[in-house]
């Protein structure tokens, strides 16, 4: 499988990485608001940075080629 790159994968990665940015940056009053407070802010900061790691790969359309290789190597294709 070789790597092509895309417009739409791009934007909606952007959108992701977007939306993960917002969230870290104000983890804090989510936590309070929809979580237990303080005990759950390290929790909602990196749900966060890892909604920016998932943008990020989606950005670079990244994420179809790790699937064709973990399914590559787990069924033998």
């Amino acid at each position: 499988m070789e790597y092509t790159f895309s417009w739409s994968a791009f934007f909606a990665g952007m959108v992701i990485m977007i939306i993960g940015a917002i969230f870290t940056v104000y983890h804090q009053k989510v936590a309070d608001n929809l979580g237990g407070g303080v005990a759950d802010y390290e929790k909602y900061k990196l749900a966060g940075i890892i909604a920016c790691a998932v943008g990020l790969l989606v950005m670079l359309n990244l994420v179809n080629l790790i699937l064709y290789f973990l399914i590559g190597s787990l069924f033998k294709l």
